[in-house]
């Protein structure tokens, strides 16, 4: 702040440089929406490993579909996800009732907490002796069954004690307690609530642990996949994220597609909707219907209706083993593992190089649904349907770059998808980035500073090999002055930033041209 002198000397100042660093957003958060064996239901959940995705939300389970593309998507690279577990009105928690009229609830509902092999269990024991005085004082403990390993099954061996997962020691059934057991439990637990009316007496101890039962599963639909914006359900969950960049939707079973039918179709376009308000990119998975570069497949991209700059559509669909039944080879949507690339290709290269090419590797595939020849590849590329294909050498590959909108006759700006990931990126970056400028004098110093900021952001951009040219100016400007803001727009609150930038587009073809030399002619 300013400083006023009073005294002869010497005053130390400290003026701000201006400066307001811009940092790139991230660039492949996918969200994934589906059905998952456990976890929290219409909640985005964060997760950044596998490994998080097992523990929170019980890991490959053959009714889901969704656990699958989320494994194959951290097998392909992907770092960051967001999981939105869906159920329907049928879905329902597992129960037990402790002897003395306490009921828990799992929190979640599923039947993982009322599983034969590994549900939960509940159990209570004395307290503390300190507390021994305390008639309404007891401890419960929440475990888990424990399956027989094959060994013990093949001895008829009894099964052995649950695994205690919680344990709250000295809880009370008094509501005037600090240690209430409805607040403790539903502060504290992850896996159980209590449901009903809370005794006046604290049970006994039990003999033996109380089993869970009751729970259903239940079996959403894609109306339950989209939900209600109202209530943030279903897609609309995504509300609760801070960021996404790209969106997977598994279908309800392996055996079908989202896309196979119109309630599917209803579920991708609204969420095609959804994508373009929040700068993000949908990836759709084919029908089950397209077996091969037929006609079916020429006409059926128009019937879908998701001809836009932010979806793209990859064909085939890919077979990989499936640990789930034996290791036979299932089939399985790509969008997952092309989810995975994108993450991998931003890392290596930037979120400007196209997620295709020898180096866009599909891991874990063991062969695709159907190989394609260059001639039927040349179909489906001028159409915007990107292909993968099985090289010698090479392997499964992403040999496609385009958007929805990349159809040839559509003659878009949009046509490849790194040059629209690089767009997005720019316009969530610089719109987080410039949100300090509101409310700030609209005038010459303020445009300065904007130039100043947007320009080391673009600057720094062009240095990693984002834009054409071989400077800066010939691969971006930004202008902010007296010709873009007018005295009627500062009347009326508006600064106008105009930002242009020359996008780097894929060599989608290479051709090479070749010519005898007739050896020295004289002339």
């Amino acid at each position: 702040m300013p400083i006023t002198p009073t005294y002869p000397g010497v005053y130390i100042e400290e003026i701000p440089s201006g400066v307001r660093t811009i940092t790139g957003v991230a660039t492949a958060i996918t969200a994934f929406i589906g059905q998952a064996y456990q976890g929290p239901v219409n909640t985005a959940v964060r997760v950044q490993s596998y490994a998080e995705y097992d523990r929170q939300f019980g890991g490959l389970w053959i009714k889901s579909p969704l656990s699958y593309m989320v494994q194959q998507y951290f097998l392909n690279g992907g770092s960051d996800a967001i999981i939105i577990r869906v159920t329907d009105k049928d879905a329902a928690s597992g129960k037990a009732e402790i002897p003395g009229g306490l009921v828990l609830e799992a929190k979640n509902p599923g039947t993982w907490s009322t599983d034969s092999v590994k549900g939960l269990v509940a159990s209570v024991t004395a307290v503390d002796e300190s507390m021994a005085g305390d008639s309404s004082l007891f401890t419960l403990t929440i475990g888990q069954k424990v399956p027989l390993s094959p060994i013990q099954q093949a001895l008829q061996q009894p099964p052995p004690p649950p695994a205690a997962l919680e344990v709250f020691r000295n809880v009370s059934v008094d509501a005037g307690s600090p240690r209430y057991v409805l607040k403790v439990l539903e502060q504290q637990s992850a896996l159980v609530k209590v449901t009903g009316t809370v005794p006046t007496d604290a049970p006994a101890a039990t003999a033996a642990p109380i089993e869970f039962r009751g729970g259903i599963d239940g079996t959403p639909t894609y109306a339950d996949y989209l939900g209600d914006p109202g209530e943030l359900t279903g897609l609309y969950t995504l509300d609760q994220a801070d960021l996404f960049n790209l969106l997977c939707i598994p279908p309800r079973t392996l055996d079908e597609a989202v896309a196979d039918d119109e309630a599917g179709l209803n579920l991708l376009r609204n969420a095609l909707a959804y994508c373009e308000e929040h700068r993000a990119m949908l990836l759709v998975d084919p029908p089950t219907t397209w077996r091969k570069p037929s006609p079916d497949v020429q006409n059926g991209v128009d019937q879908l209706g998701l001809r836009s700059p932010n979806a793209v559509i990859y064909f085939p669909r890919v077979k990989l083993p499936d640990p789930m039944r034996e290791f036979r080879l299932e089939e399985f949507p790509p969008s997952g593992i092309m989810a995975g690339i994108y993450a991998r290709t931003d890392v290596q290269r930037g979120v400007w190089k196209a997620p295709a090419g020898i180096d866009a590797v599909l891991s874990g595939v063991s062969q695709l649904t159907y190989n394609m020849t260059d001639k039927e590849n040349g179909i489906l590329n001028p159409i915007g349907v990107n292909c993968l294909r099985t090289f010698p050498i090479y392997g499964n590959i992403a040999w496609g770059a385009r958007t929805l909108k990349g159809a040839d006759a559509l003659a878009s700006e949009w046509k490849y998808v790194p040059v629209r990931r690089l767009a997005l990126f720019l316009e969530e970056s610089l719109y987080r980035g410039s949100k300090w400028v509101v409310f700030e004098p609209n005038d010459e110093p303020l445009w300065s500073q904007i130039r100043l900021n947007i320009g080391a952001f673009m600057n720094n951009l062009f240095r990693q090999g984002a834009f054409q040219g071989s400077s800066p100016a010939e691969a971006y400007f930004v202008k902010c002055d007296k010709e873009t803001t007018t005295q009627n727009d500062i009347n009326l609150g508006i600064v106008n930033i105009v930002v242009g930038y020359a996008p780097l587009k894929p060599a989608e073809f290479v051709i090479l041209k070749f010519q005898q030399i007739a050896g020295q002619i004289a002339t």
